[in-house]
């Protein structure tokens, strides 16, 4: 059993290969996916054939999980860690994959693998084809007997062998706790902040205080929260909020391939026409 929300946080449960429940979505439309899928209006039935598309063309929660991939997006999350790791700003990142649930990685592609395909993984199963691949690349597990979703757990293991380290979050209590782990060992943690569609606005609050990069998703609330060093993307963008957030995206930025225009402006640039509709 594997459960993953999508396309404006569309529930989506999958077992035995098979699309077997979904839920309703949040938003009715995402520019990214009319973009990269054509998709026009988000509905449970699109969410269950997206996800059907990712099961068949990318392996996802199956043993035939391609986990080496080409960027999806010019800036997302996992494309930004990698960049990251890549260039030395971070040693590694902790993030999460179908079939393995915590994963702590030094390896770009790998990162790239796991997180280039995966929106919002609430929960999963083992797949024992999938964690001795990414054994075999180097990555570490955190549980491979029951695939656990634990990000902090996965912070202490990776504290133990990296001194600079990214952590993917989806609430402002992982990272506030990850701010404490940081006093206790002494390591430096780059949180990200993602899947945010929906989030409150006291969370929102309170995870732009503590992390250094977060995606805008569909969140109203982190864009008007939101007072960022640097934006990347207008429609679905990612904020550095601190130094050495800025510092990735900017990094990151000279892997993408388009022009891209460099210039200072009050932030965040948000064209009424390119958000997500509506924003929660």
């Amino acid at each position: 059993m594997h459960i993953m929300e999508l396309l404006g946080r569309c529930r989506v449960k999958i077992q035995d290969e098979k699309v077997v429940e979904t839920t309703e979505p949040l938003i009715e439309w995402c520019p990214l996916f009319d973009k990269v899928r054509g998709i026009k209006r988000i509905t449970p039935e699109a969410a269950a054939k997206n996800a059907e598309f990712r099961m068949r063309e990318h392996g996802m929660f199956t043993p035939r999980r391609k986990l080496e991939m080409k960027t999806f997006v010019s800036f997302g999350a996992s494309e930004t860690m990698m960049t990251g790791i890549s260039r030395g700003l971070i040693d590694a990142a902790v993030t999460v994959c179908d079939g393995a649930g915590t994963v702590i990685s030094d390896s770009p592609s790998l990162v790239q693998g796991m997180g280039g395909w995966i929106s919002g993984l609430l929960e999963t199963e083992p797949i024992p084809e999938v964690i001795e691949y990414i054994k075999k690349k180097g990555g570490i597990v955190l549980s491979p007997g029951d695939a656990r979703i634990d990000q902090l757990e996965g912070a202490r293991i990776a504290a133990q062998k990296y001194r600079r380290f990214a952590v993917t979050v989806t609430d402002a209590e992982t990272a506030f706790k990850l701010r404490e782990l940081e006093k206790e060992t002494g390591c430096r943690i780059l949180i990200v902040g993602v899947h945010l569609t929906g989030i409150s606005r006291d969370d929102a609050e309170r995870l732009l205080s503590a992390a250094d990069i977060v995606t805008g998703c569909a969140s109203k609330h982190i864009r008007v929260l939101v007072k960022p060093l640097v934006q990347v993307g207008t429609a679905v963008p990612l904020f550095g909020l601190t130094q050495w957030g800025k510092e990735l995206l900017v990094e990151r930025a000279k892997d993408v391939e388009q022009p891209i225009l460099i210039n200072t402006m009050p932030l965040p640039v948000l064209p009424d026409q390119k958000q997500p509709r509506p924003l929660v």
